[in-house]
């Protein structure tokens, strides 16, 4: 997986950090949980730099019984959304958003 962003916790299930590829350079990103989400397909946070909303993450688990969130990023600037997702770090301070691995055939 590649990381293109870096996470902390700011607050009960929202994070602050931010999000760094070839053509996007953002600080201020919040993901913040959708109060008003509702319904079963309903994402579970909403993604903001400043007070732009850029997309939408859905609370989900690994087959290893990992809780993540996948988001799914979009800017009339990008080409195509960008998919990725939120992972606590390993030493259990930080979270890394990271885009999935392409296989063959996708």
């Amino acid at each position: 997986m590649a990381t293109i962003g870096t996470f902390k916790k700011s607050g009960t299930n929202e994070f602050s950090g931010e999000i760094v590829t070839l053509s996007l350079q953002a600080k201020n990103v919040r993901i913040a949980p959708d109060a008003r989400a509702s319904g079963e397909n309903a994402p579970s946070h909403r993604v903001f730099v400043g007070r732009i909303e850029i997309g939408a993450a859905w609370s989900k688990q690994s087959n290893e019984g990992r809780a993540y969130l996948g988001l799914k990023l979009d800017d009339p600037s990008f080409t195509a959304p960008i998919y990725a997702n939120l992972f606590g770090d390993e030493e259990g301070e930080g979270y890394s958003l990271s885009r999935p691995t392409r296989r063959n055939g996708d």
